[in-house]
């Protein structure tokens, strides 16, 4: 198997790792973002001061607004993530 299918297989199985402990296995919850941000960036967002800060990445997330992270918006978050990281400059 080649690097770019394996990517896109870890890609599937974070995804599955997160949505679905509050029962919906097809898209992740508000919780569930914080969570996947908390384990995999050590990102603490539920002690963030800011919760309006806080709500507004995860309506950014949420494309279709219907209060929920899917696993096409998932991917933008990655694809974004992943252009962030390979060169920080792309951001600003």
């Amino acid at each position: 198997m080649g690097e770019v299918q394996t990517a896109i297989f870890l890609l599937i199985d974070a995804f599955k790792q997160y949505a679905g402990t509050d029962g919906d296995k097809n898209s992740m919850s508000k919780a569930e973002v914080k969570e996947m941000f908390k384990k995999e960036f050590g990102l603490e967002l539920g002690k963030a001061k800011d919760q309006v800060g806080i709500d507004r990445i995860f309506k950014d997330l949420d494309a279709n607004s219907d209060n929920k992270v899917d696993f096409q918006e998932f991917v933008c978050l990655v694809a974004s993530l992943a252009m962030f990281m390979r060169d920080p400059a792309l951001s600003k």
